[in-house]
């Protein structure tokens, strides 16, 4: 291997097969709005959101995929008498594969303008920037010169490489829109209320280079995404469903996930006092396209939520990774100023 086109291919090969060509991704895509859509940031009911996600994947596999990120956003000048507001965020994840432990860290700075359509809209427009850096231990990697026919000999064999491997840093721009529209009835209990978000980004727009070694020109993909992600309380009841629908793409690498919850209130927020928060627990189904049935869990505690899933691989790989995919764990707190947020009518 003698060219710049080979090493990028052992890379992809070697780190990233099961996913190629697609960013870091979670199966718990409502618990990851920021890595969705930057238009997301300050997109919510309350003042302040936190959310840590965790996942575990291929771990039959030798090498697992670890895959962490942490978001923060907040809305600022946030009321319901103002028709506009700004949205200010970060999100921070990285990814590690592989033998020879390739790391991907990525930081990004958000911020989203806001606008109250209607009574019963919003839409909001955001763009994310920042830094994507890129190291390994790559004395881990083995070569075909380095197999002497019973197995690889990395301490008396050479690799015959005369490119050197290193790590860099990019910078990275993404931006989207987001609409949401609903209608809601009021009650003394609780509202029963219908929405739904629609969501386009993309990521990468700057195409970040690869430079795995001095002369790649390799240029990272812009990652596209649309996005519908709802709510619908079933009027008169305890229950509600949240219909989610992702498709992410990039140049003829494409993923769909979809499917909902089914929540139900254990108990509902007082809507004055703020003496009560209400909580909720939720049993969901989704399906990632050509790769694994996603069995998930939501618990709400007021401001606090914890939500876990594992993907069941049903693509074909389930032979080497014996139908076990990769387990996820999300935690998210969502100051909501007690249950005067509970409503769910600031928009």
């Amino acid at each position: 291997m003698k060219n710049i086109k080979s090493i990028l291919a052992i890379v992809a090969l070697g780190f990233s097969l099961p996913i190629m060509a697609q960013d870091v991704h979670f199966s718990q895509a409502t618990e990851t709005p920021l890595l969705i859509n930057p238009a997301n940031t300050g997109f919510f009911q309350g003042y302040f959101r936190a959310n840590v996600n965790y996942r575990n994947q291929w771990q039959s596999m030798g090498k697992a995929f670890q895959t962490t990120n942490l978001a923060v956003d907040a809305g600022l000048f946030k009321s319901k008498r103002r028709k506009s507001f700004l949205g200010l965020g970060l999100v921070i994840y990285q990814d590690a594969a592989g033998a020879a432990k390739l790391r991907r860290t990525t930081a990004l700075a958000n911020i989203s303008g806001l606008v109250k359509v209607s009574k019963k809209s919003v839409l909001s427009a955001g763009i994310c920037g920042g830094a994507i850096g890129t190291n390994a231990d790559y004395n881990k990697l083995t070569f075909a010169s380095q197999f002497n026919g019973n197995e690889f000999d990395t301490e008396e064999l050479s690799n015959g490489e005369s490119v050197i491997f290193r790590s860099f840093t990019t910078t990275d721009l993404g931006a989207g829109l987001a609409y949401e529209f609903g209608t809601k009835k009021l009650d003394q209990d609780h509202d029963d209320e219908i929405k739904v978000r629609l969501g386009a980004a993309a990521y990468h727009l700057n195409r970040p280079k690869q430079e795995f070694a001095a002369g790649a020109n390799y240029r990272m993909p812009v990652r596209w995404v649309g996005s519908m992600v709802s709510v619908v309380d079933i009027k008169d009841t305890r229950f509600s469903l949240t219909p989610t629908f992702i498709y992410q793409r990039k140049k003829t690498a494409y993923e769909i996930l979809a499917g909902s919850y089914l929540k139900m209130r254990l108990e509902t927020g007082t809507k004055v006092t703020g003496e009560k928060a209400q909580n909720s627990i939720g049993f969901g189904l989704f399906y990632r396209s050509k790769d694994a049935l996603i069995p998930q869990f939501l618990l709400e505690l007021g401001d606090y939520a914890v939500g876990l899933s594992y993907d069941v691989n049903i693509s074909g790989y389930k032979a080497a990774s014996k139908y076990m995919g990769g387990f996820e764990i999300s935690l998210r707190y969502n100051k909501l100023a007690s249950s005067l947020f509970a409503t769910r009518s600031e928009f």
